[in-house]
């Protein structure tokens, strides 16, 4: 069975490898719905394409050398005569090869409700078993520190005894675009505690990273706060929502309100379980789109009670986001160890320390490097054994 991209770009002929690293196309502004690509060129001439950070496609030599005309900005016809040239086939064919991948990707783009392996008849790639050259994103620990009074769990203070400067991440974040990782997202603790914040989104923003923040939202009361995450280019916020927290709760409104992507997560136990169901029919008629659901404790009750929000939140139209990490705002995630890791972590995706230390995820408690003093590919290295 061929994939989608074989089908509509078959492999020609192998010239040569283009230059491997990391290409970021954007939409104009103006655009009606402005959506973000990545193409990540391996040194085998494959690649990997991200649209909007959430869907990723797997292309051969041939579709990766059209992805790369079009997302250093080539026209149709001059992507089309460049790769007709490079793989000696007509130009006829090369511009029609050439619009059915524009199509295709733009389509994904910006239908976020189409599931695109039944729209495209893509194959389904097994979630997390490709060989991939560098994880698709790293989540930053900017601090421990936790809303509403700053305090830190003594266990955290024992294993991170200080937290990178505004310069230290800005070398961490420039480091994993090197390294062909187009995806940051800033947690902890709060990450709003962290004065730099702004300043380190719009430095992802300047390297064409895309940035997201996890969040207790508290300090997102304020209008201003909710502004000025805006106007420095942040792509999406997960909301960790206070169902008791008057500031929890005009955080959000602030949140959907504004033009960056918000969903909402949720922490279910058998006390909130009731109230959480009926939060989700609220967050709907709001306008939150997506949805992040997990179980306080691993008790039959408990995941029952979990299986029945989910089916709930599907049944109000709200997507299900399964793969950030938690910002346990009110907890320390250092006592949150897991005893295994997740499919996608150290593959999909890393998780980073406020001292810089790389672990495979947020509560995997297995340090692979610090990003400051280990080379990426040892740590990389590390994260594939």
């Amino acid at each position: 069975m061929t994939s989608f991209i074989d089908r509509i770009i078959p492999a020609g002929p192998r010239p040569g490898p283009l230059p491997t690293g990391l290409y970021h196309y954007a939409s104009k502004d103006d655009s009606a719905r402005p959506f973000r690509l990545h193409l990540r060129v391996e040194p085998d001439g494959t690649s990997v394409m991200m649209v909007n950070a959430s869907i990723v496609l797997h292309l051969n030599p041939t579709a990766t050398e059209h992805a790369l005309q079009f997302v250093q900005g080539a026209s149709e016809t001059a992507a089309a005569k460049a790769v007709a040239s490079r793989y000696r086939v007509a130009r006829e064919k090369a511009l029609a090869d050439q619009r059915a991948l524009r199509e295709q990707v733009i389509r994904l783009a910006v239908s976020p409700d189409v599931d695109p392996v039944m729209y495209l008849g893509m194959e389904r790639t097994p979630v997390h078993t490709e060989q991939l050259s560098a994880p698709y994103r790293l989540d930053l620990a900017l601090t421990y520190s936790a809303d509403p009074d700053g305090a830190m769990d003594p266990e955290a203070r024992r294993r991170v005894d200080r937290e990178l400067s505004t310069d230290e991440w800005r070398a961490v974040m420039a480091s994993a675009w090197r390294a062909g990782i187009p995806h940051v997202t800033f947690t902890g603790g709060e990450p709003m505690r962290r004065e730099d914040l702004v300043e380190l989104i719009r430095h992802g923003e300047s390297l064409g990273q895309v940035t997201g923040v996890l969040t207790g939202g508290r300090r997102l009361a304020e209008v201003s706060n909710m502004k000025d995450l805006e106007q420095a280019g942040l792509d999406h916020i997960l909301f960790v929502l206070d169902l008791v927290d008057p500031l929890s709760k005009a955080g959000l409104k602030n949140a959907v309100d504004s033009d960056v992507f918000t969903a909402v997560h949720l922490t279910l136990g058998l006390k909130n379980f009731k109230a959480a169901i009926s939060e989700l029919g609220h967050l709907a008629s709001m306008g939150v789109p997506a949805v992040s659901l997990s179980a306080s404790d691993n008790a039959p009750d408990t995941l029952m009670a979990l299986g029945e929000a989910r089916e709930s939140a599907a049944s109000l139209g709200l997507d299900l986001v399964w793969d950030l990490p938690v910002p346990y705002s009110a907890a320390n995630p250092i006592d949150l160890e897991v005893e295994e890791r997740t499919p996608g972590a150290g593959r999909s995706w890393l998780y980073v320390e406020p001292d810089g230390d790389v672990l495979p995820s947020q509560g995997l408690n297995e340090v692979l490097g610090n990003m400051l003093r280990d080379p990426w590919p040892t740590i990389w290295e590390r994260a594939r054994d």
